[in-house]
């Protein structure tokens, strides 16, 4: 669902159709199956990754090392989201998906998703979302991909799993699986950890623009990332977005800001 070194990268490029009904699962974009030209083309969760504009003014600067986010991930742990529709909270098992929970582990602990929009939500499919509100953030991202797990669950409904774009390919978007997706399970999805409170929240997401471009009407991922919040808040104002997530009973982690420079003049760069 996300894209490397420029490409875009889309959950399940080769999910098949997506009924009308939407009763077929899509891929998330942005680390989702590609994208498909018809209308009825189900894509898994893809997700992109590109250069940024503006910075947002506030964020953990650490963000921007991600070599620096390599904390292994208690062998259980929640996540409790405040979003605009309300709070839900996920439960993560590290046993399922490793290489996975710790990842989320880190981004979540350093705050990388608040703020974050749920760009693309599919009624009776996903909801995805995973692309940094500041593109810089996003750019320090875009190719920090992690070994695949084998899926040892099924992708079902409330479940959560990290969107795509082929093999060892995910970044740090994912996507909640709004029905029974189990098509997945076979394209490599591993779920890490599954809605425990409040999916009645997550059903009422904002859903009514459809696919991203060019398939519907709405945003273009490539663009979220160049872009950042801005971009979204402009085209798509009524979609949903994480007021902040945090780890249920772990310390605040606080946010870093930029040391202020020396007066010396700086070294030249080559």
């Amino acid at each position: 669902m996300m894209k490397a070194a420029g490409k875009s990268k889309v959950l399940i490029c080769a999910l098949a159709a997506f009924c009308a009904a939407r009763s077929v699962a899509q891929t998330p974009a942005t680390q989702t199956p590609a994208n498909q030209a018809p209308a009825t083309a189900a894509k898994p969760p893809a997700h992109k990754s590109t250069a940024g504009a503006a910075v947002a003014p506030h964020y953990d600067h650490t963000l921007l090392h991600p070599a620096l986010l390599k904390a292994k991930a208690p062998e259980s742990y929640q996540v409790k989201f405040v979003t605009t529709k309300g709070d839900f909270t996920l439960t993560v098992t590290r046993a399922w998906s490793p290489l996975g929970a710790d990842r989320f582990y880190n981004l979540v602990r350093h705050h990388f998703y608040d703020n974050a929009t749920f760009f693309r939500v599919l009624p009776g499919f996903v909801a995805q979302f995973g692309i940094s509100p500041v593109s810089a953030v996003t750019t320090a991202w875009s190719k920090t991909e992690i070994k695949d797990d084998p899926p040892t669950q099924s992708n079902l409904r409330g479940y959560i799993t990290f969107a795509t774009s082929g093999a060892n390919t995910r970044t740090t978007q994912v996507f909640i699986n709004l029905a029974d997706n189990k098509r997945l399970d076979a394209m490599g999805f591993s779920a890490f950890g599954q809605v425990t409170e409040g999916m009645s929240v997550v059903d009422t997401l904002y859903g009514d623009y459809g696919e991203g471009a060019p398939q519907g009407g709405g945003p273009d991922q490539e663009q979220i990332e160049k872009q950042g919040k801005p971009y979204l808040d402009k085209g798509w104002p009524k979609l949903d977005s994480i007021k902040t997530a945090f780890i249920v009973g772990e310390p605040a982690t606080p946010a870093k800001k930029p040391v202020a420079k020396s007066a010396a003049p700086a070294a030249a760069k080559p």
